[in-house]
């Protein structure tokens, strides 16, 4: 079963267990341009443009946690993609992948806008753009 922590739950997380780690699966210019956590472990679940699924995700992952019981808060941009990796790594025997709800830009808003109701940057949580 997929564990969900809202950005802030996921935040407490990551400063109470300090084997934690938080992945996020956006593409290369999302995870860029848009900004990112800090200290967040970049790994894309697809890639743009073609959005096609990075098939070395899970190796990549076990790469920097190869214990299968630690926490790996997942982050995209609003709970998808993110969704999508934590059911990739459950199947492949990892006991504790958290989906971060609403992602780093959280859900669209009545306008079509990201940002602005929900997600890590709306929480002010730390983030930096490269």
């Amino acid at each position: 079963m997929i564990e969900d922590l809202d950005p802030k739950q996921a935040w407490e997380l990551l400063q109470e267990d300090k084997n934690a780690v938080l992945i996020d699966v956006r593409s290369k210019i999302e995870h860029g341009f848009v900004g990112h956590p800090i200290g967040a472990i970049h790994i894309p679940w697809k890639e743009a443009p073609s959005w096609q699924l990075n098939e070395r995700f899970v190796y990549e992952v076990e790469k920097i946690a190869p214990n299968k019981n630690t926490p790996l808060l997942l982050l995209c941009r609003s709970g998808q993609r993110s969704t999508e990796a934590a059911k990739a790594l459950t199947a492949y025997g990892y006991k504790r992948p958290i989906n971060i709800i609403d992602g780093f830009e959280g859900p669209l808003d009545a306008n079509n806008h990201r940002g602005n109701i929900g997600g890590w940057r709306f929480n002010n949580l730390p983030w930096i753009q490269s």
